[in-house]
């Protein structure tokens, strides 16, 4: 019996060796799992963290895309409005080329008109000194006529 009781024994001993050991093993996988969610849960954080950077970084490139059309429609405005401002100076050169040219016509029309004018004061003056030699000679005459009559 003894020797029954000793095999018992060893063999629980050897049971309960086994049974510590599986129990530090266990604590021991328990510490890997604990210590693997913790670098899956770092993991997951750095991943959300990529995934904004990409989504930032691919807004970004969408923004630049957007402005880089912006910015190449307004270079095109800028371009036909540097071409009307052109066309409107070109313009106004010709029409104050114009302008002049008949401002200078207005001026020699103007001078004729005061030379026409000058003449026609002229000529209404002869007319009236005309007039008056002819009423005067005409008195002259009625007062020669009324001598001869009265003779």
């Amino acid at each position: 019996i003894r020797e029954e009781a000793d095999r018992y024994l060893a063999r629980a001993e050897d049971a309960e060796s086994k049974v510590k050991k599986q129990d530090q093993e266990l604590m021991q996988k328990d510490q890997e799992i604990v210590s693997l969610q913790h670098k899956v849960s770092n993991l997951e954080t750095d991943l959300d963290k990529a995934e904004a950077k990409l989504s930032d970084a691919k807004q970004a490139k969408d923004d630049e895309e957007t402005h880089k059309s912006t910015n190449e429609n307004l270079q095109r405005k800028i371009a036909l409005l540097e071409s009307e401002l052109d066309n409107a100076e070109k313009n106004l050169r010709e029409t104050t080329e114009k302008l002049r040219q008949v401002d200078v016509k207005a001026e020699h029309f103007e001078r004729q008109v005061q030379r026409i004018e000058a003449e026609r004061d002229n000529w209404e003056k002869k007319y009236e000194e005309s007039q008056q030699k002819y009423l005067d000679s005409k008195k002259e005459l009625e007062e020669v006529v009324a001598q001869l009559e009265n003779v």
